[in-house]
Protein backbone atom coordinates (compact mmCIF):
# COMPACT_ATOMS: atom_id res chain seq x y z
CA UNK A 1 0.00 0.00 0.00
CA UNK A 2 1.40 3.39 -0.99
CA UNK A 3 1.88 6.00 1.75
CA UNK A 4 0.79 8.77 -0.59
CA UNK A 5 -1.87 11.17 0.69
CA UNK A 6 -5.34 9.82 -0.10
CA UNK A 7 -7.46 12.36 1.74
CA UNK A 8 -7.45 15.90 3.07
CA UNK A 9 -7.36 16.33 6.84
CA UNK A 10 -8.53 19.91 6.41
CA UNK A 11 -11.58 19.03 4.32
CA UNK A 12 -12.60 16.29 6.76
CA UNK A 13 -12.34 18.76 9.64
CA UNK A 14 -14.23 21.45 7.72
CA UNK A 15 -17.11 19.14 6.84
CA UNK A 16 -17.44 17.71 10.34
CA UNK A 17 -16.84 20.74 12.56
CA UNK A 18 -16.21 24.08 10.98
CA UNK A 19 -19.32 24.36 8.81
CA UNK A 20 -21.71 23.73 11.71
CA UNK A 21 -20.48 26.52 14.01
CA UNK A 22 -23.09 29.07 15.07
CA UNK A 23 -20.65 31.92 14.38
CA UNK A 24 -18.52 30.76 11.49
CA UNK A 25 -15.49 33.00 11.04
CA UNK A 26 -13.57 30.26 9.28
CA UNK A 27 -15.39 30.51 5.97
CA UNK A 28 -13.20 31.89 3.17
CA UNK A 29 -15.80 32.37 0.44
CA UNK A 30 -18.75 34.70 0.00
CA UNK A 31 -22.23 33.68 1.13
CA UNK A 32 -24.12 31.89 -1.61
CA UNK A 33 -25.48 34.06 -4.39
CA UNK A 34 -29.21 33.23 -4.59
CA UNK A 35 -30.64 31.54 -7.64
CA UNK A 36 -33.56 33.98 -7.56
CA UNK A 37 -31.14 36.78 -8.49
CA UNK A 38 -30.12 35.05 -11.73
CA UNK A 39 -33.36 36.02 -13.44
CA UNK A 40 -33.46 32.58 -15.03
CA UNK A 41 -36.59 30.71 -16.10
CA UNK A 42 -36.91 26.94 -16.22
CA UNK A 43 -37.11 27.07 -20.02
CA UNK A 44 -33.63 28.64 -20.06
CA UNK A 45 -32.18 25.38 -18.72
CA UNK A 46 -31.65 21.93 -20.17
CA UNK A 47 -30.45 18.73 -18.52
CA UNK A 48 -28.31 17.53 -21.40
CA UNK A 49 -25.93 19.48 -23.58
CA UNK A 50 -23.39 18.87 -26.33
CA UNK A 51 -20.49 16.55 -25.59
CA UNK A 52 -16.92 17.63 -26.16
CA UNK A 53 -14.09 19.53 -24.53
CA UNK A 54 -16.10 22.21 -22.78
CA UNK A 55 -19.36 23.99 -23.50
CA UNK A 56 -18.48 26.53 -26.20
CA UNK A 57 -20.42 29.53 -24.78
CA UNK A 58 -18.82 28.95 -21.38
CA UNK A 59 -15.35 28.53 -22.89
CA UNK A 60 -15.80 31.82 -24.74
CA UNK A 61 -17.10 33.66 -21.67
CA UNK A 62 -14.22 32.45 -19.51
CA UNK A 63 -11.70 33.33 -22.20
CA UNK A 64 -13.15 36.83 -22.51
CA UNK A 65 -13.02 37.36 -18.75
CA UNK A 66 -9.36 36.29 -18.59
CA UNK A 67 -8.12 38.00 -21.76
CA UNK A 68 -7.13 34.80 -23.58
CA UNK A 69 -8.49 32.70 -26.43
CA UNK A 70 -10.78 29.71 -25.68
CA UNK A 71 -8.05 27.20 -26.52
CA UNK A 72 -6.20 28.36 -23.38
CA UNK A 73 -9.15 27.42 -21.12
CA UNK A 74 -9.86 24.06 -19.48
CA UNK A 75 -13.10 23.90 -17.50
CA UNK A 76 -12.92 21.98 -14.23
CA UNK A 77 -15.10 21.19 -11.23
CA UNK A 78 -13.87 23.98 -8.97
CA UNK A 79 -10.35 25.17 -8.24
CA UNK A 80 -9.39 22.01 -6.36
CA UNK A 81 -10.04 19.82 -9.39
CA UNK A 82 -8.34 22.42 -11.58
CA UNK A 83 -5.21 22.18 -9.40
CA UNK A 84 -5.33 18.40 -9.49
CA UNK A 85 -5.70 18.28 -13.28
CA UNK A 86 -2.89 20.78 -13.82
CA UNK A 87 -0.50 18.89 -11.54
CA UNK A 88 -1.48 15.49 -12.91
CA UNK A 89 -0.90 16.63 -16.49
CA UNK A 90 2.49 18.21 -15.82
CA UNK A 91 4.14 16.06 -13.14
CA UNK A 92 5.63 12.60 -13.05
CA UNK A 93 6.16 10.54 -9.87
CA UNK A 94 9.37 11.63 -8.19
CA UNK A 95 9.33 15.16 -9.65
CA UNK A 96 10.35 17.89 -7.24
CA UNK A 97 7.62 20.41 -6.46
CA UNK A 98 8.38 23.60 -4.56
CA UNK A 99 5.37 24.88 -2.57
CA UNK A 100 5.03 28.03 -0.49
CA UNK A 101 4.80 27.88 3.30
CA UNK A 102 2.27 28.46 4.76
CA UNK A 103 0.09 26.93 2.07
CA UNK A 104 -3.44 25.70 1.55
CA UNK A 105 -3.15 22.05 2.54
CA UNK A 106 -4.88 20.58 -0.52
CA UNK A 107 -2.08 21.86 -2.77
CA UNK A 108 0.51 19.78 -0.95
CA UNK A 109 -1.91 16.86 -0.58
CA UNK A 110 -2.53 16.75 -4.34
CA UNK A 111 1.18 16.91 -5.17
CA UNK A 112 2.01 14.11 -2.75
CA UNK A 113 -0.89 12.00 -4.01
CA UNK A 114 0.61 12.25 -7.49
CA UNK A 115 3.94 10.98 -6.17
CA UNK A 116 5.80 14.28 -6.22
CA UNK A 117 8.67 15.07 -3.87
CA UNK A 118 7.52 18.21 -2.06
CA UNK A 119 9.89 20.89 -0.83
CA UNK A 120 8.88 24.17 0.81
CA UNK A 121 9.96 27.82 0.82
CA UNK A 122 8.92 30.39 3.39
CA UNK A 123 6.61 33.36 3.15
CA UNK A 124 7.69 35.11 6.39
CA UNK A 125 4.80 35.97 8.71
CA UNK A 126 6.57 38.88 10.42
CA UNK A 127 6.77 40.84 7.16
CA UNK A 128 3.22 40.10 6.01
CA UNK A 129 3.75 36.81 4.13
CA UNK A 130 5.37 38.28 0.98
CA UNK A 131 6.33 36.08 -1.95
CA UNK A 132 10.01 37.02 -1.98
CA UNK A 133 11.94 36.04 -5.14
CA UNK A 134 15.20 35.96 -3.14
CA UNK A 135 13.78 33.26 -0.86
CA UNK A 136 12.51 31.28 -3.85
CA UNK A 137 15.91 31.55 -5.53
CA UNK A 138 17.58 29.94 -2.51
CA UNK A 139 15.07 27.09 -2.54
CA UNK A 140 14.80 26.24 -6.25
CA UNK A 141 17.07 23.48 -7.57
CA UNK A 142 17.87 21.98 -11.00
CA UNK A 143 15.45 19.17 -10.06
CA UNK A 144 12.49 21.49 -9.49
CA UNK A 145 9.72 20.82 -12.01
CA UNK A 146 6.96 23.00 -10.56
CA UNK A 147 6.55 25.97 -8.22
CA UNK A 148 3.14 26.31 -6.58
CA UNK A 149 1.89 29.61 -5.15
CA UNK A 150 -1.41 31.30 -4.35
CA UNK A 151 -2.30 34.88 -5.23
CA UNK A 152 -3.97 36.24 -3.20
CA UNK A 153 -2.09 34.15 -0.67
CA UNK A 154 -4.15 31.55 1.14
CA UNK A 155 -4.22 31.91 4.16
CA UNK A 156 -3.08 35.55 4.56
CA UNK A 157 -4.57 37.43 1.54
CA UNK A 158 -1.13 38.91 0.73
CA UNK A 159 -0.97 40.20 -2.86
CA UNK A 160 2.03 39.36 -5.05
CA UNK A 161 3.00 41.84 -7.75
CA UNK A 162 3.37 40.90 -11.40
CA UNK A 163 7.01 41.94 -11.14
CA UNK A 164 7.72 39.41 -8.38
CA UNK A 165 5.84 36.66 -10.22
CA UNK A 166 7.69 37.44 -13.46
CA UNK A 167 11.03 37.16 -11.64
CA UNK A 168 10.03 33.81 -10.18
CA UNK A 169 8.81 32.69 -13.59
CA UNK A 170 12.21 33.41 -15.09
CA UNK A 171 13.93 31.39 -12.33
CA UNK A 172 11.58 28.51 -13.08
CA UNK A 173 12.14 28.78 -16.82
CA UNK A 174 15.91 28.45 -16.36
CA UNK A 175 15.52 25.06 -14.65
CA UNK A 176 12.67 23.87 -16.89
CA UNK A 177 9.92 24.25 -14.26
CA UNK A 178 6.27 25.29 -14.41
CA UNK A 179 4.74 27.96 -12.18
CA UNK A 180 1.26 27.03 -10.97
CA UNK A 181 -0.60 30.05 -9.60
CA UNK A 182 -3.89 29.47 -7.78
CA UNK A 183 -5.80 32.75 -8.27
CA UNK A 184 -9.12 31.78 -6.70
CA UNK A 185 -9.05 34.84 -4.39
CA UNK A 186 -7.47 37.34 -6.81
CA UNK A 187 -10.76 38.91 -7.90
CA UNK A 188 -11.18 40.14 -4.31
CA UNK A 189 -8.77 42.96 -5.24
CA UNK A 190 -11.08 45.56 -6.75
CA UNK A 191 -8.99 48.71 -7.05
CA UNK A 192 -7.21 48.23 -9.32
CA UNK A 193 -8.43 44.90 -10.75
CA UNK A 194 -5.57 42.43 -11.12
CA UNK A 195 -4.47 40.81 -14.38
CA UNK A 196 -3.95 37.05 -14.38
CA UNK A 197 -0.43 35.62 -14.20
CA UNK A 198 -1.18 33.60 -17.35
CA UNK A 199 0.06 36.61 -19.32
CA UNK A 200 3.55 36.41 -17.78
CA UNK A 201 4.90 33.54 -19.87
CA UNK A 202 4.31 30.11 -21.35
CA UNK A 203 5.58 28.30 -18.26
CA UNK A 204 2.74 29.79 -16.17
CA UNK A 205 -0.40 27.76 -15.46
CA UNK A 206 -3.26 29.41 -13.59
CA UNK A 207 -6.24 27.96 -11.74
CA UNK A 208 -9.33 29.69 -10.37
CA UNK A 209 -13.13 29.53 -10.09
CA UNK A 210 -16.29 31.49 -9.37
CA UNK A 211 -16.47 29.94 -5.90
CA UNK A 212 -14.76 32.15 -3.33
CA UNK A 213 -15.21 35.73 -4.48
CA UNK A 214 -18.65 35.40 -6.05
CA UNK A 215 -20.53 32.98 -3.79
CA UNK A 216 -21.17 30.54 -6.64
CA UNK A 217 -19.69 27.37 -5.17
CA UNK A 218 -22.63 25.22 -6.21
CA UNK A 219 -21.94 25.79 -9.90
CA UNK A 220 -18.49 24.15 -9.55
CA UNK A 221 -17.32 26.54 -12.27
CA UNK A 222 -13.54 26.29 -12.11
CA UNK A 223 -10.96 26.47 -14.86
CA UNK A 224 -7.31 26.21 -15.81
CA UNK A 225 -5.48 28.68 -18.03
CA UNK A 226 -2.55 27.20 -19.92
CA UNK A 227 -0.92 27.38 -23.32
CA UNK A 228 -3.04 25.49 -25.90
CA UNK A 229 -0.94 22.31 -26.14
CA UNK A 230 -1.02 21.90 -22.36
CA UNK A 231 -4.72 22.71 -22.26
CA UNK A 232 -5.37 19.92 -24.77
CA UNK A 233 -3.36 17.51 -22.63
CA UNK A 234 -5.48 18.45 -19.61
CA UNK A 235 -8.71 17.94 -21.52
CA UNK A 236 -7.56 14.43 -22.42
CA UNK A 237 -6.68 13.70 -18.80
CA UNK A 238 -10.08 14.96 -17.68
CA UNK A 239 -11.64 12.10 -19.64
CA UNK A 240 -10.42 9.89 -16.77
CA UNK A 241 -12.21 12.02 -14.17
CA UNK A 242 -15.19 14.18 -15.08
CA UNK A 243 -15.58 13.64 -18.85
CA UNK A 244 -18.41 16.21 -19.21
CA UNK A 245 -19.74 18.75 -16.72
CA UNK A 246 -23.34 18.96 -15.53
CA UNK A 247 -25.02 20.98 -18.28
CA UNK A 248 -27.43 22.99 -16.09
CA UNK A 249 -24.39 24.24 -14.17
CA UNK A 250 -22.70 25.22 -17.44
CA UNK A 251 -25.76 27.19 -18.53
CA UNK A 252 -26.02 28.93 -15.16
CA UNK A 253 -22.30 29.70 -15.23
CA UNK A 254 -22.68 31.51 -18.56
CA UNK A 255 -25.51 33.56 -17.05
CA UNK A 256 -23.44 34.27 -13.93
CA UNK A 257 -20.46 35.45 -15.98
CA UNK A 258 -22.70 37.94 -17.77
CA UNK A 259 -23.82 39.23 -14.36
CA UNK A 260 -20.35 39.21 -12.81
CA UNK A 261 -20.00 43.01 -12.40
CA UNK A 262 -23.25 43.07 -10.43
CA UNK A 263 -22.22 40.07 -8.32
CA UNK A 264 -18.80 41.61 -7.72
CA UNK A 265 -20.49 44.78 -6.47
CA UNK A 266 -22.27 42.73 -3.80
CA UNK A 267 -18.96 41.17 -2.78
CA UNK A 268 -17.12 44.47 -2.65
CA UNK A 269 -19.76 46.12 -0.47
CA UNK A 270 -19.70 43.31 2.09
CA UNK A 271 -15.91 42.98 2.20
CA UNK A 272 -15.30 46.72 2.54
CA UNK A 273 -17.79 46.97 5.39
CA UNK A 274 -16.45 43.89 7.16
CA UNK A 275 -12.80 44.77 6.59
CA UNK A 276 -13.26 48.06 8.41
CA UNK A 277 -14.86 46.23 11.36
CA UNK A 278 -12.11 43.61 11.48
CA UNK A 279 -9.25 46.10 11.21
CA UNK A 280 -10.75 48.16 14.01
CA UNK A 281 -10.96 45.00 16.14
CA UNK A 282 -7.39 44.04 15.28
CA UNK A 283 -5.98 47.45 16.19
CA UNK A 284 -7.30 47.08 19.73
CA UNK A 285 -6.34 43.43 20.25
CA UNK A 286 -2.87 43.04 21.76
CA UNK A 287 -3.31 39.26 21.96
CA UNK A 288 -3.15 38.92 18.15
CA UNK A 289 -0.38 39.86 15.73
CA UNK A 290 -1.36 40.61 12.14
CA UNK A 291 -1.23 43.40 9.61
CA UNK A 292 -4.44 45.24 8.77
CA UNK A 293 -6.32 43.73 5.84
CA UNK A 294 -6.14 45.65 2.55
CA UNK A 295 -8.13 43.24 0.40
CA UNK A 296 -9.17 39.61 0.23
CA UNK A 297 -11.50 37.49 2.33
CA UNK A 298 -9.19 36.04 5.02
CA UNK A 299 -6.58 37.03 7.57
CA UNK A 300 -4.01 34.78 9.28
CA UNK A 301 -3.31 36.31 12.71
CA UNK A 302 -0.74 34.94 15.13
CA UNK A 303 -1.46 34.43 18.79
CA UNK A 304 0.95 36.40 20.96
CA UNK A 305 1.24 33.30 23.12
CA UNK A 306 -0.08 29.78 23.36
CA UNK A 307 -1.29 27.05 21.04
CA UNK A 308 -3.50 27.91 18.11
CA UNK A 309 -5.08 24.46 18.09
CA UNK A 310 -6.00 24.71 21.78
CA UNK A 311 -7.44 28.18 21.27
CA UNK A 312 -9.51 27.14 18.24
CA UNK A 313 -10.90 24.22 20.23
CA UNK A 314 -11.82 26.50 23.15
CA UNK A 315 -13.43 29.00 20.79
CA UNK A 316 -15.50 26.31 19.10
CA UNK A 317 -16.58 24.41 22.22
CA UNK A 318 -17.29 27.26 24.65
CA UNK A 319 -18.06 30.20 22.38
CA UNK A 320 -19.82 28.51 19.42
CA UNK A 321 -17.39 30.26 17.08
CA UNK A 322 -15.16 28.69 14.46
CA UNK A 323 -11.89 29.73 12.87
CA UNK A 324 -9.46 27.47 11.00
CA UNK A 325 -6.54 26.15 13.07
CA UNK A 326 -3.19 27.27 11.68
CA UNK A 327 -1.86 23.72 11.92
CA UNK A 328 -3.77 22.97 8.70
CA UNK A 329 -1.39 25.46 7.05
CA UNK A 330 1.71 24.30 8.90
CA UNK A 331 1.75 27.20 11.42
CA UNK A 332 0.31 26.08 14.75
CA UNK A 333 0.40 29.46 16.51
CA UNK A 334 -1.81 31.06 13.85
CA UNK A 335 -5.41 30.66 12.75
CA UNK A 336 -7.27 31.69 9.59
CA UNK A 337 -10.23 34.02 10.03
CA UNK A 338 -12.67 34.94 7.28
CA UNK A 339 -14.49 38.27 6.99
CA UNK A 340 -16.89 37.27 4.22
CA UNK A 341 -19.71 36.13 6.50
CA UNK A 342 -22.77 38.33 7.10
CA UNK A 343 -21.76 41.47 9.01
CA UNK A 344 -23.87 40.60 12.07
CA UNK A 345 -22.13 37.23 12.29
CA UNK A 346 -18.72 38.88 12.06
CA UNK A 347 -19.50 41.40 14.81
CA UNK A 348 -20.78 38.78 17.24
CA UNK A 349 -18.04 36.32 16.33
CA UNK A 350 -15.34 38.92 17.00
CA UNK A 351 -16.93 39.74 20.35
CA UNK A 352 -16.76 36.07 21.28
CA UNK A 353 -13.22 35.83 19.96
CA UNK A 354 -12.20 38.75 22.18
CA UNK A 355 -13.89 37.14 25.17
CA UNK A 356 -12.09 33.85 24.56
CA UNK A 357 -8.74 35.65 24.24
CA UNK A 358 -9.31 37.46 27.53
CA UNK A 359 -9.93 34.18 29.37
CA UNK A 360 -6.64 32.55 28.33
Amino acid sequence: MSDRTRSSAYMQWAKQNHATARYNLGVSGMPGYPLAEFGVKIEDLEVNGPAGNGYAPLQEALAFKCGVTPDHVVAAAGTSMANHLAMAALLEPGDEVLIEHPAYGLLEDAARYLGAEVRRFDRPWDSGFPLDPAIVERAITPRTRMLVVTNLHNPSSALTSHEALATIGEMARRVGAWVLVDEVYLDAVFDPPQRSAIHLGENFVVTTSLTKVYGLSGLRCGWILARPDLAHKMWLLNDLFGVNAAHPAELLSVIALAKLPEIAGRTRALLERNREIFNRFLSGCAALQARPMEFGTVSFPRLARGSGDDFCRLLREKYETSVVPGSFFGMEQHFRLGICCPTATLITGLERLADALSKR
